[in-house]
């Protein structure tokens, strides 16, 4: 199993209206995904950053939901927001 956890950190409120508008397809999308276990994204206390938690059955499956999310719509418009990521698995 693979698994990210991490935050998505936007620096001002016009950062935040992207990820708001983006994320319910990213995450119907990914969700959909061969071998995708759980996959979360939601606001923290901070309205500025995102936790994110996601789980895969294994390394190509994270491998492939990683080439899908990098030639979507959701990372087109939000791929510039800072992001810190742990993975492990």
């Amino acid at each position: 199993m693979v698994h990210l956890s991490g935050k998505v950190i936007c620096a001002d409120e016009q950062q935040v209206a992207l990820i708001a508008a983006h994320l319910p397809e990213h995450i119907r999308l990914s969700r959909a995904e061969p071998g995708c276990l759980s996959f979360e994204v939601r606001q923290s206390e901070d309205p500025l950053i995102w936790s994110v938690e996601e789980s895969f059955t294994d390394q190509t499956a994270f491998d492939a939901h990683q080439t899908r999310t990098k030639a979507s719509p959701w990372f087109a418009a939000t791929g510039h927001i800072r992001r810190v990521y742990q993975i492990t698995g």
